[in-house]
């Protein structure tokens, strides 16, 4: 039986594969196509109660695949104020509220302007930057050698350390001031650091040197007392 469980688990070894395997097992709450509902907040962890004697998903596979999953575009885009949450047998689970709406759509702008800035980047790469060569000195030299001075000048700047201007993350780490020990409790709003943004949410429980912390999405998120902040 162990055999099996391992096999398996190496079967859902991305986080792709594992939102795939929840919206089998879970098709009341979670889909691959279309708009996608918020989720009950603290659904973290009844999925991992559900699920504890699954051999097909840790924990840490678990938690990363809710991560891409509420971070994902048609995710956010359905986090409005009002919208009912849903469990994980399709009921609704208390509506969504205006400020988790306000996060959702501050990090679906950052990590849209940051796909912008990236495909900028890429097609800035893939266009050809002319430069001097024994090709430039023909039977038409001045014409050859102004005419790669000329793509020069279009293609250097948008290779160089100038970048498109674009909408930032919510907060960095750098902007923020750390919490220090002993200095929170259940119910505080802290800033909290996920993926390349700081996400506020509510601290939920503490344990010794680590927190519990509720983001907008939904999820629970476990992290420790350094790396919360306050804007």
């Amino acid at each position: 039986m162990k055999v099996n469980s391992m096999e398996n688990t190496a079967k859902l070894s991305t986080s792709k594969e594992v939102i795939a395997y929840l919206a089998e097992q879970f098709p009341g709450c979670f889909t691959l196509e279309g708009d996608a509902r918020p989720l009950k907040i603290g659904i973290f962890d009844e999925l991992a109660k559900r699920l504890a004697d699954d051999g097909n998903v840790s924990k840490t596979r678990l938690r990363s695949a809710l991560r891409q999953y509420t971070n994902s575009w048609r995710y956010l885009r359905g986090v409005k104020a009002g919208v009912q949450r849903v469990d994980l047998d399709g009921a609704d689970a208390g509506a969504v509220e205006a400020e988790h709406e306000q996060h959702a759509q501050e990090q679906l702008q950052a990590s849209q302007a940051k796909a912008k800035e990236k495909q900028a980047q890429r097609a800035a790469e893939r266009k050809p930057i002319a430069t001097k060569g024994r090709n430039t000195k023909n039977k038409t030299g001045d014409n050859q050698v102004k005419g790669a001075k000329k793509r020069k000048s279009v293609s250097i700047p948008r290779s160089g350390s100038s970048k498109p201007a674009v909408a930032q993350p919510i907060t960095t780490k750098a902007a923020l001031e750390s919490v220090q020990p002993g200095q929170v409790k259940v119910g505080d709003k802290v800033q909290v650091k996920v993926g390349s943004m700081a996400v506020q949410g509510t601290i939920a429980g503490i344990e010794k040197s680590e927190v519990q912390v509720q983001l907008p999405s939904g999820m629970t998120v476990r992290v420790a007392v350094s790396e919360l902040f306050r804007s």
